[in-house]
């Protein structure tokens, strides 16, 4: 009995100790220095513990934190977890940014610089002939050029239309004797499918072209589209339950004389699983469009890449012409005995010295004297760099909240000596899993799971449309528009397109601003108009690009 009396006693002496050492006032020294260091003014601070009873967020036990200090740190712990998820996805989204900078010059730079080769070229060949009717090649860049940066161009459509062009003004140069009327033309042209004045050029071409600069416009404008989403994501839109648990976590360890103490990792995790759950739930469609992007990555590398079709088309372009003049004869009488004989000229023109230019002058471009490439870097090299970083990106939305609270960055290490929302010790309850409706369970973030963020489903429906357009793209074909009410479907195959149909990226929206495509250096962004398709679906925003240049008139 006597020792059990020792024990008890002892055992008082110890519990009555610590509790008048828990229950006496500490200094808040480092608290002020750690809350100064935040840019806020000393004025107000404790010097040493006062009693809590007054705070909303933090433990209510003796405290170094006012009622106004909690609603400061309240604040600035929103504004420190905007800052961690902008840093923690600035590389990727510098990636897109750069990638979409690059890929954008180069593809254009080629455009241009196939464009001088064959001006260069056919200059030297025909001279005055070229230079009199050099508009019929002038606006084939520019419908190339124009379908490139988002025009209403018909890719099928526009070749035709300059084959048919080429072969009425070469038809009359070889035939210069005669006088060919405007309808006679029409059925020169009429007659150039059955005939084939310029061999299997144009149908090669026309497959090459339309592949590869579908593949390249469309990969180009899945660049931007990934790089809008990225930016409008990475600004978070915090929930007040979000803040109130952001504060327990960052800030909470000052209110109780431990402005050092971090996190533990666990603790962090939950917290930021509840504040990134929407962003989570992006995760599946980035995903998917993530593994549409790397499709026609291929397209860029394979037999179709605009690399290979446009840097040579001048080239392809003359093969043509030197088909029709071997040919001509065959060809002239063929088409007079479908269109019925011409009338000779009267002012009397002959064809005397055209076939002499031609064969005397005309020589393929030499190798050496082709322009350089678009820029310093290859066109593979973009890609496989490209590639590499798509897959780094895959997951990175649900990734996201434990990347953020990685060991060293945010949180401590030591399971036993970091903070756990109410003092030092072991975080014990279990981390849920990521997405909005697991986070019923959460013990840290109380989230209304029923109600998603509205910016989140917007950038899901963007995502899904830029998916879709890339899958298209990936076979060929060109989508322009889908209906957001029906999303399996689409409208618009090969390179056609309808009236009132975008050839931009469509990006969706109501609460955000409205995204605008950025190609300063090429044409003007316009900001879409806004398209209702009843109260329950989401307001479609489609970024329509002002298109530049028109089809000069035929030759004369």
């Amino acid at each position: 009995m006597w020792r059990l009396r020792v024990v008890v006693c002892t055992l008082w002496v110890l519990l009555s100790t610590s509790f008048c050492a828990e229950s006496k006032a500490r200094s808040c020294g480092e608290v002020r220095q750690a809350y100064h260091a935040k840019g806020f003014s000393l004025v107000g601070v404790p010097h040493q513990e006062i009693s809590g009873e007054h705070l909303h967020i933090c433990p209510q036990g003796y405290t170094c934190c006012t009622s106004d200090m909690e609603d400061k740190l309240n604040q600035q712990s929103k504004l420190d977890f905007e800052k961690l998820v902008e840093e923690s996805s600035r590389d990727m989204r510098v990636t897109f940014v750069a990638s979409h900078k690059k890929f954008d010059e180069f593809f254009l730079e080629l455009l241009d610089n196939s464009e001088r080769s064959l001006s260069s070229m056919f200059s030297r060949t025909f001279g005055k002939l070229y230079v009199r009717n050099s508009e019929v090649f002038q606006d084939l860049f520019i419908e190339l050029k124009r379908y490139y940066t988002g025009g209403n161009v018909n890719l099928e459509e526009m070749l035709n239309d300059f084959w048919s062009r080429l072969l009425e003004r070469m038809f009359q140069l070889f035939n210069s004797q005669y006088h060919f009327t405007d309808d006679y033309l029409e059925c020169v042209s009429k007659y150039s499918d059955q005939l084939k004045p310029f061999g299997d050029v144009p149908r090669k071409l026309k497959a090459q072209v339309t592949r590869a600069l579908i593949a390249a416009r469309t990969f180009v404008q899945g660049l931007m589209v990934g790089r809008e989403v990225a930016n409008r994501v990475a600004k978070v839109n915090v929930a007040a339950a979000c803040v109130r648990a952001l504060t327990r976590m960052l800030y909470c360890p000052y209110c109780r004389s431990m402005p050092g103490l971090k996190p533990c990792q666990n603790y962090c995790q939950n917290v930021m699983r509840g504040c990134l759950a929407n962003q989570a739930d992006l995760d599946l469609e980035w995903n998917t469009f993530t593994d549409a992007m790397l499709l026609v990555a291929e397209r860029l590398q394979g037999p179709f890449h605009i690399d290979a079709v446009i840097e040579p088309i001048d080239l392809k372009i003359s093969e043509a012409i030197m088909i029709m003049q071997d040919n001509n004869k065959i060809l002239s009488a063929k088409f007079f005995q479908s269109c019925g004989p011409p009338k000779p000229s009267s002012i009397g023109r002959s064809a005397r010295g055209i076939s002499d230019v031609f064969s005397a002058r005309f020589r393929p471009h030499p190798p050496k004297e082709k322009p350089t490439r678009a820029t310093e870097t290859s066109l593979d090299r973009l890609v496989i760099d490209i590639k590499e970083k798509l897959k780094v990106s895959k997951r990175f939305w649900s990734n996201l909240p434990d990347d953020i609270c990685a060991d060293g960055k945010l949180t401590e290490s030591d399971e036993e000596q970091c903070w756990n929302s109410h003092t030092k010790a072991r975080y014990f309850p279990e981390v849920v899993k990521e997405g909005l409706t697991n986070q019923v369970n959460n013990p840290e973030v109380n989230l209304d799971i029923t109600r998603p963020d509205t910016l989140i489903r917007q950038q899901i429906m963007a995502l899904r449309v830029m998916t879709n357009k890339l899958k298209n793209a990936y076979n060929g074909n060109d989508i322009y528009f889908q209906d957001s009410s029906d999303e399996g479907s689409s409208s618009g195959s090969g390179s056609g397109c309808t009236d009132g149909c975008t050839t931009e990226a469509v990006l969706v929206g109501s609460e955000a601003p409205v995204m605008v495509a950025d190609r300063s250096d090429v044409h003007t962004a316009v900001a879409g108009k806004t398209l209702s398709h009843g109260p329950s679906q989401l307001l479609l925003l489609t970024t329509l690009i002002a298109s530049f240049g028109t089809m000069q008139p035929g030759w004369r």
